[in-house]
This record gives structure tokens, sequence and C-alpha cells, in this order.
């Protein structure tokens, strides 16, 4: 039987496949939300909305992230599981993906616009037909945050659905990738961990919880529907999604094990149906890691030995199909399912607002010594820096040698990163102007120097093996391919990245954005991502040991740095001089008895800012004339090294016209002697 009449036969098995993952999903949500109805209508005090709303809102939410995971678990498969074409243009499992992915989005999209009058009437209480109106629930949506989410979502969505139907080649998958992992952020900062104590913890731990969920499931389900195709390089793309689901499991476990610590008491888990349902989502997720880990011994295992074996490995996916649809069920009625009331009572203002509260103003202890882990930027330093030692290791196991001085500057960016976010500055950065300020340099100046001068990219180019002339390309062509890419070579033309340096300073405080983002987690997240992007862009375009798409002398490069770094000491003059405070609203609200002088405190934060300049600026000129110095030395070595190779011909061929140029001096008009 050829791959064609293969595909033939199992091409229908596909779709009724997947919307039977949706509809388990749907149907478990649904039985679950049936059963706690009493329950969440006594905790909200609300009426019942009716069927439509109670059966049809988690059975919806359910089956639409099952479309949300499949779209990102396509982009996946298509991107990174199974080689393109020689020309860059996906080959035929690639392209299968990629529309599968098109079609997953949709109806994700679909799912989330119809998820918005579903939750104005969950939350009003009444019927659905009553926000049936367009411009109605376009209205309401603005009131409600779940439903504001979902429009976010439904936008985002049918965006990437867009923008993935013109897709042929490569290249922009990854793009596509990301945009479908954007669409779950609206959904990760709401709900349960969005509120209450401890928001914070919850909410990074949810928003890791969903990303490693989605790549986890949504690849499982592009696995399989890739083997049903009888589709090539099953046992590349088997072997390639045993390694990312190992990861994707034990980030979900740590991260399911946070977000439960912060909601419930050991004495909770079989006491109230909250903890029963957490239990058997842990349940869920531990069967899933023994079937991942015997398909890893025999699925991928038969397959390496004989890529036409697709029935181990079909046969234990499709458990594993079913069981995730059970268990985003469990999730989905989780969500719908009220928490037990905090063991304290209500929480506090600040503790309600950010998540935790306060023991007093900051101080050198405090600073130092009161630490609060940041899930999503403390746990990216330790595993940046855990990555960076292992690729150093291998090097030095092969024999090769790397600088020292790289990777204590990439440990120290690790480090500082870790401790801007974690330590008293990133605990009294969401209340306090000037600790923001501080955080914002630490993040934008310090931070990003000491990364880019651990060259990263060529650390991985070096540790990271070649593929072979007839092997399908693997990460270090993946990084090659995104280091001489169109976005790449716009983000590091110096005019580019230096206006997203700049714009960081005068776009978001001289503008309404600041008052915008401050009041709420998802944009001090978004904040502290474009503090850290666009401070790393301008810094490796100026001083960065590797080398960009957009190479410029170094004179350039100084004039880079002169004519932005003063722009930074001008921005914390005139912030000292505002008379208005920025995010006023939101600091008064938090009702700190010993933060009152927001002014002074504003104040303090442009002086942060004037007196941040200097230091970096005095590294980066170091490093300028450093690596100048190298450079000229390398010039130098290179040219004698050509003229030992030819005998000096440059230094003959020039002697010799300096002496035709002497001897044509010593005669006259005619050539005569003078």
């Amino acid at each position: 039987m050829t791959v064609g009449q293969s595909e033939g036969k199992a091409r229908p098995l596909v779709w009724p496949l997947l919307i039977a993952v949706a509809a388990l999903a749907g149907c478990t949500a649904a039985g679950i939300g049936a059963l706690s109805l009493a329950d969440a209508l006594t905790a909200t005090g609300l009426p019942d909305p009716g069927p439509v709303t109670t059966l049809g809102l988690p059975f919806v939410r359910a089956a639409g992230e099952i479309a949300a995971v499949l779209a990102v678990g396509s982009f996946l498969f298509a991107a990174f599981l199974v080689p393109p074409q020689k020309t860059g243009v996906l080959d035929a499992g690639g392209y299968r993906a990629l529309r599968l992915g098109t079609v997953a989005s949709g109806v994700w999209a679909v799912c989330a616009a119809l998820l918005i009058p579903l939750t104005i009437s969950d939350v009003s209480g009444h019927p659905v037909g009553e926000h049936l109106n367009p411009l109605t629930i376009w209205t309401l949506a603005d009131l409600i945050n779940t439903a504001s989410a979902w429009r976010w979502t439904a936008v985002l969505a049918a965006l990437v659905t867009l923008a993935s139907v013109a897709v042929l080649r490569w290249s922009w998958t990854p793009v596509l990738l990301a945009g479908s992992m954007i669409t779950l952020i609206p959904l990760g900062l709401t709900g349960h961990s969005s509120a209450g104590g401890s928001h914070d913890l919850a909410t990074n731990s949810l928003l890791i919880h969903l990303v490693a969920a989605s790549v986890w499931a949504g690849g499982l389900l592009a696995l399989v529907a890739h083997a049903l195709r009888g589709g090539d390089h099953l046992d590349l793309a088997a072997r390639r999604f045993s390694a990312i689901a190992l990861w994707c499991w034990v980030a979900m476990g740590l991260s399911g094990v946070i977000n439960a610590l912060v909601r419930l008491a050991p004495s909770d888990l079989l006491g109230t149906a909250y903890g029963r349902l957490v239990v058997a989502k842990f349940v869920a997720l531990c069967a899933l890691g023994v079937l991942g880990w015997r398909q890893r011994r025999s699925g991928v295992v038969a397959l390496q030995a004989d890529p036409q074996k697709r029935s181990v490995l079909l046969r234990l996916a499709l458990i594993e199909a079913a069981l995730f649809g059970v268990t985003f069920g469990i999730a989905v009625g989780l969500g719908r399912t009220p928490p037990p009331p905090p063991p304290g009572g209500l929480p506090s203002i600040p503790e309600a607002e950010i998540g935790y509260d306060f023991a007093g103003p900051p101080t050198v202890a405090r600073i130092l010594f009161d630490w609060r882990f940041d899930l999503v930027f403390g746990t990216a330093a330790i595993v940046l820096a855990a990555l960076y030692v292992a690729a150093v290791v291998r090097l030095r196991r092969r024999g090769d040698h790397w600088p020292p001085g790289r990777m204590v500057a990439w440990l120290l960016g690790c480090l500082t990163l870790l401790f801007v976010t974690s330590s008293g500055v990133g605990r009294y950065m969401p209340a306090m102007f000037s600790m923001h300020m501080a955080a914002h340099m630490g993040l934008s100046m310090l931070t990003p120097i000491l990364l880019v001068l651990g060259a990263p990219v060529s650390l991985a180019l070096r540790a990271l093996p070649a593929a072979g002339r007839d092997d399908p390309p693997g990460p270090r062509e993946w990084l090659l391919a995104a280091l001489h890419s169109r976005v790449s070579q716009i983000l590091t033309n110096p005019i580019v990245a230096t206006v997203l340096f700049v714009a960081g300073f005068y776009g978001l405080y001289f503008t309404s954005i600041f008052d915008d983002a401050v009041a709420s987690h998802a944009g001090h997240l978004a904040m502290n991502v474009h503090f850290l992007v666009s401070g790393y862009l301008f810094y490796w375009v100026v001083i960065g040991v590797d080398p960009t798409p957009r190479p410029i002398p170094h004179l350039a490069k100084v004039g880079v740095v002169f004519a932005s770094l003063p722009m930074h000491a001008f921005f914390g003059v005139e912030l000292m001089g505002t008379p208005t405070v920025l995010g006023e609203a939101y600091y008064r609200s938090l009702g700190l008895s010993w933060h009152t002088d927001l002014l002074g405190d504003q104040r303090l934060g442009g002086g942060i800012a004037w007196a941040a300049g200097e230091i970096p600026l005095v590294i980066v000129m170091l490093a300028l004339l450093v690596q100048w110095a190298r450079s000229d030395a390398r010039t130098a070595r290179r040219l004698d090294r050509a003229a030992d190779r030819d005998n000096d011909a440059d230094l003959t061929a020039y002697n010799a016209m300096l002496a035709e140029m002497a001897r044509r001096q010593t005669r006259g008009p005619g050539g005569s002697p003078r």
C-alpha cells in the first residue's frame, strides 16, 4: 500500500478523533459544572442563568481549549518536528499540520467569541438570550474582566488564523507558533488565579502550566494526526516530541503543585469539591506521565527500529489523547468550582491588589533579604544559567576552550535578573514608583549588558551539533535561520534597536500607558519583558560579542552609545521635575500608611534613572575599547599571515610604486633627466 493510499484510508479518522477528544473534554467539563452548580450559585449569590449557560459555557470552553492546544501543537509540528524541503517550503507533512493549525485557530476564535455572551450571562445570572445583541455584548464586555479576556482571545486567534492562511514557507511557522501561544495569555490572567492572596504566584504558575499543557497535548494530537495520515519522518517527529513532552510534564507538575498550594490547605484536598478535583487532575497528570514513559520505552523505540511500525505508537497515543480530553475537562470544571475560603479571612488591600502584604517600608535589610521568588523571571534566570553551564561543559569535554570571562558575565547577568525580580527590589516594585524604576534600570541597563557579553549565540553554535548534508535540520540550523531572518535584520538595525530602547522610557512614562499598566499583574509582566528584550537588542548591536545580521563599525557603535545614553539622563531630570504623579490612583488605592509622599517617591525614581546611566556607560565604553583593540589586533595578525604566505607581495608592490613615482619626478617633461 502506498503512502497516498494509506492516507486516503486514514484521513477520515483524523477529524472524528479530534472532534471526539474535544467532545470528551466538553462533556467532562459540563458534567462537573452541573454537579457544582449549587455551590457556585451559593458562593456568588446569583440566580441560575439557565441550562444553556450552565452546560454550554464549560462545554464550549473545554472544546475551545482543545482547539487552542491543537493549534499550538500543529504549528509546533510544522516548525520543529518535521523538516521542510531544501528550498525552505514546507513538505507535505508540515503543510498538513499547518492547515490543521489554521482550522484549529479558527475554531478557537469562534469558541472564544461564543464565550463572551456566555460569560456575561453567567456573571449576571440572566439567560444568554438577553445578551445576543452584538452592541450590548461589546459594551458589557468592558465591565467584566473575564468577558474582556475572551474578547481579546477571539481577536488574537482570528489574527493567527488569517496570518496562517498565506503561509507556505517554514520560516513563518515559528512566528505562528508564538502567536498561537499568545492567544492563551488572556485565559491565564483571569479566573481564580488572578484574584485573592498570592495571586502573583498563582497567575505565574498558571501561565507556565498553560504553555506546557498546550505544547504537550497539542503536540501529541498533531503527532497522532500525522501518524494516521501515514506522513513521513514519523520516527524523527516522535523522538523530538518525546524529549519536549518530558520537560512539559515536569513543568506542568511543578506549576500545578504551586498553584494548588496557593489555594488549598492539605485538609481541603479531600474535604472540598475543589480539592477533590485537584486530586483528580493530579492523578490524571501522573497517568499521563506513565503513558509518556511507556511511549518512550516502546513506541519511540519501535519506530527507530522500523519507521513503518506505527501501531505501538498510535495505541498509546490514542489513550493519551483521550486522557488529555478528560484532564482538560477537569481543569475547566475546576475553574468553575469555588475554591475554599482562605483561612485568614479576607485579604488586605495590598494582598488583594498585588498578591502579598508588606512588613513595612523598604530598608536595606528588606531589599537584600526579603525575597519573593518570581516564577517567570526567576525560573528563567536559573534555567538560562544552567543551560549555559551545560553548554560550556560540553565544549570542555570535547577539548574546546571557552573564555571564562564570558561565562562570568553571563552568570552575573542571570544573577542580576534573579535579584531584580525576586529580591526586595522585585517585591516592592509593584507598590512604589522608585522601586519600579530601580527594577527598570536593572532589567534594561545592567542585566542585558552582562548577558550580551556572555555571547550565548556563539556558544550555542559551537555546542550544538551540526546536521549532516542529508540529515534534517536541527536546533543549530534553526538558530542560524533565526539569525539571518528578515525579522532579525530589522530588529538589529541600529536605528530600530535605539528607538525601541529609548521608547521604553519616554513612550511608557510620558503617556497614559504606565497608568493603565501599573495596576495589573499582566502590565508588570509586559513591562519587564519589554525592558529585557529592548535592552538586550540595543546592547547586542552596540557591544555584543555575538555577530549581528547588520554589523556596524566600532566608531558607529560609539556614536550610537553617545546618542542614546544621554537621553536617559535627560529623562531622569525631566521625571524629577514632573509635577504630576504617575499611577497616582493605583498607588493611593493600596492604602500603605508608610508610603504617602508619592511625588517625593517619584522624584527619587527620577534620580535613580538619572544616576543609573553612569555605570552602564562606563561598562559599555570599556567593552567597546577592548573590542576595538582586539579587532585591530586580529586585523594586524591576519595581514601578517597573508604577508608570510606571499613573501610580502603587497609591501613589495607598494615599494615598487613609490620607486616608480620617484623615478618620474626626477625626469623632466618628455622623460629627460632634470
